[in-house]
């Protein structure tokens, strides 16, 4: 009979302060290494991986061969399928600049606005949001974020601009997982977190197009795209509380995101902004910088014509995104699902799975800790958009030899980011095996009647850790209502505010970063520039989500 070993949340018989000040080392270690001395991340994804089995080792008193496992699940986890994902989105894209059919993609939403904020609205807020809704787990940064630097926008720029906009939509990714995933741990109504998550997030994106205009050029830019942003921003948001409230939380994005994109498009037929934004900004005003496409867009300006295309032209342009899109969501459709799970298997993992007990007052009562593979072979994102990429082969006309030679080009160009999503996952499960996790989140269960505040905050930190709204909620959703019940809060109100404000912890995620970086091939100089970018805008959106979810306890109790 194998032993099994308890966690314990309390380091070397300190009290909760000095735990929670040590679990927090090798977080603090990631950040200081990427965002202080600007080392690349997978260096500081595998430094933080080491302090975290340190730690794990000789403050919680972890087995070895239990550290040494969940490493190794966590790092199986980032191969498969969140690297998965990456690999293919990345080669997806380098097709299509391969054939020369990216070209046409970028003419065409030339034609719509040749102005950059629009496009990016377009681009890293609602197409974005449509493949978070169908898919998530990476694929909407990595799909976005390589767009917009063919498009002609800096690296820099389109990583930062697409983390930051990969936020609102998140809660209802992949067809709704995170708030499925929360019913499933918290036993509340699925219906009732649908609507409550979509009542926290929905102001959220309302506001996101202007608050990424804002953080891309200031206040005056706003103005001047003032009905784009007004539009995108109220059509997204009120689609997304309808939806949650009155449809179903799996849908709830993708209409949202149709619906904004429908909008924008029907808006630029009526009005276009004065001025257009192709140009450097000021030093340290803004991140873009000068590209091909900003210098064709000045010469449009100046008035150049832009290369015209037939519709079959542009249509043939388009078909990679196209097979992309409707494989998705194919992969999204319960019945087609069930097929393609016929070839997944669920995995307990060596020496780990149910070996470790989860205890009070993390847990209600005692229970294992399971740990499951899942080698969804044909139902992962990323197998959707493997068979992307082969339809695009056959219908784009490319040789076998040619196709083998992008995705060969694409794994060298992915090396280096693959080994850090591999770390971060490992450290992530490593904490949250040794008990490190649940330390953090006991310290943040501590704030009282500011707890509905600081909720969402626990969220936060849930997905800073795992990049993943849905592993947030797994992690923290049970402690949340436990905690709720205790302080007399709505437990459907807490809970969802562990969802809300998780969102919003996704941009600095080392994962989600270093996705992004893969994506758009920043310097390892830039993605240090990019953690502290994001950090400043993820604290102040989970502010935000917290000031809400302190209105909705105290004043407003609807939820």
């Amino acid at each position: 009979m194998k032993t099994v070993w308890e966690q314990g949340y309390f380091i070397w018989g300190q009290g909760l302060a000095v735990s929670a000040a040590i679990a927090a080392i090798p977080t603090l270690v990631l950040l200081f290494l990427l965002g202080v001395k600007r080392k690349p991340a997978w260096v500081a994804g595998l430094a933080g991986l080491g302090a975290t089995c340190v730690i794990a080792l000789f403050g919680y008193h972890m087995p070895l061969m239990l550290t040494l496992s969940s490493a190794a699940h966590g790092a199986a986890f980032g191969l498969f399928p969140i690297s998965w994902i990456v690999f293919w989105a990345i080669v997806l894209y380098n097709m299509t600049v391969e054939t020369g059919k990216f070209a046409i993609v970028k003419d065409s939403i030339g034609s719509l606005t040749s102005d950059l904020r629009i496009q990016a609205i377009f681009i890293a807020f609602g197409f974005s949001a449509f493949i978070e809704g169908a898919s998530g787990f990476g694929t909407p940064v990595a799909v976005a974020g390589a767009m917009m630097v063919g498009l002609g926008f800096s690296p820099y720029y389109a990583a930062a601009i697409c983390l930051l906009t990969n936020t609102a939509p998140v809660a209802f990714g992949a067809i709704g997982v995170p708030v499925i995933t929360l019913a499933g741990v918290t036993g509340l109504p699925l219906d009732k977190l649908s609507g409550a998550v979509g009542t926290l997030c929905s102001p959220i994106a309302v506001i996101l197009p202007a608050y990424m205009i804002l953080a891309m050029e200031g206040g005056a830019s706003v103005m001047e795209v003032w009905p784009a942003v007004l539009v995108a921003g109220l059509t997204f948001g009120g689609v997304e509380y309808f939806v949650s409230n009155y449809i179903g939380v799996q849908l709830t994005v993708i209409l949202s995101s149709i619906s904004a994109m429908g909008a924008l498009v029907i808006l630029l037929r009526v009005w276009r902004p004065r001025s257009h934004t192709h140009r450097k900004p000021k030093e340290g005003t803004g991140i873009l910088q000068p590209g091909p496409f900003e210098l064709a867009t000045s010469a449009s300006a100046r008035g150049a014509v832009t290369p015209t295309h037939t519709t079959w032209q542009v249509l043939a342009g388009w078909m990679p995104y196209i097979f992309l899109v409707i494989l998705v969501l194919l992969w999204g459709f319960k019945p087609f699902q069930s097929i393609l799970n016929m070839a997944t298997y669920a995995v307990p993992w060596p020496g780990l799975h149910n070996l470790i007990l989860r205890t009070s007052p993390v847990m209600p009562v005692s229970s294992p800790y399971p740990a499951i593979f899942n080698l969804n072979l044909l139902s992962a994102g990323g197998t959707s958009c493997m068979f992307a990429c082969i339809l695009s082969a056959i219908f784009l006309r490319m040789s076998f030899r040619r196709f083998v030679r992008v995705i060969l080009a694409s794994a060298r160009q992915l090396a280096l980011p693959i080994v850090t999503i591999a770390s971060v996952l490992s450290m992530a499960f490593v904490m949250n095996y040794s008990g490190a996790t649940g330390t953090l989140g006991l310290a943040f269960a501590t704030t009282g009647a500011a707890f509905p505040f600081f909720s969402p905050f626990l969220g936060w930190l849930g997905v800073f850790l795992t990049g993943s709204d849905t592993s947030s909620n797994a992690l923290f959703g049970s402690l949340q209502v436990i905690t709720a019940g205790k302080l007399g809060f709505s437990r459907v109100l807490i809970a969802s505010a562990n969802s809300s404000g998780g969102v919003m912890g996704k941009m600095i995620s080392l994962q989600s970063i270093a996705v992004a970086a893969a994506a758009t091939g920043i310097t390892v100089k830039e993605q240090s520039q990019l953690l502290r970018f994001t950090l400043k805008h993820s604290i102040i959106l989970a502010t935000l989500v917290g000031l809400e979810v302190l209105v909705f306890a105290y004043w407003i109790r609807v939820i």
